[in-house]
């Protein structure tokens, strides 16, 4: 296991860039599966998940296409528990079967706010795809049907993922080491 230092905090290695990868096909076999004849809209969450979506991406090879939505909810390590889109869709949703991208699902509460904000675009379904989920931490319930890792309630970083806009570049996944 490596370390690494981001400002103020220490991270430990937690899960391998070669896991990671082996998930992320796996999803994308599924999504591959299930979403064959489809032509899906993949929209990306910004800023976590751009890394997570062009690697899936890269797996995919059914027909599809991708956009990107930025909404906001974490300041440093904790979530400010509001939601605030920052950047929209522009692309026509209604009959689309829409996958969206996410990095991580903790309390539920964005992924709530982007799917009632999606759903008033009257696509034909929305499905969840997100490389980690923290099941102990939701709070809405949804229906993640492609999730890559299950984790414990741990602050990590890494592949997309940051601490204060650090750490996005790191290659595998770090848990936030209590000092």
């Amino acid at each position: 296991m490596s370390r690494v230092r981001i400002k103020d905090k220490t991270f430990e290695t937690s899960i391998s860039e070669a896991e990671i990868k082996a998930r992320v096909k796996e999803l994308a076999d599924r999504l591959n599966k299930d979403l064959a004849d489809k032509n899906p809209l993949f929209l990306a969450v910004l800023n976590g998940s751009f890394i997570f979506a062009a690697d899936l991406l890269r797996e995919i090879i059914v027909p599809c296409e991708i956009s990107f939505v930025k909404l906001a909810s974490y300041q440093g390590v904790t979530s400010t528990g509001k939601v605030r889109e920052v950047l929209g869709i522009n692309e026509d949703l209604k009959g689309r079967t829409i996958v969206i991208v996410e990095d991580i699902v903790d309390t539920g509460r964005t992924m709530k706010r982007m799917i009632e904000s999606l759903g008033t675009r009257h696509p034909a379904s929305i499905h969840i795809c997100t490389l980690f989920v923290k099941p102990d931490k939701l709070e809405e319930p949804l229906d993640i049907e492609y999730a890559a890792f299950s984790i414990p309630n741990d602050f990590i970083v890494g592949y997309g993922l940051d601490y204060d806009q650090q750490g996005r570049n790191l290659k595998e996944i770090y848990t936030l080491v209590e000092e």
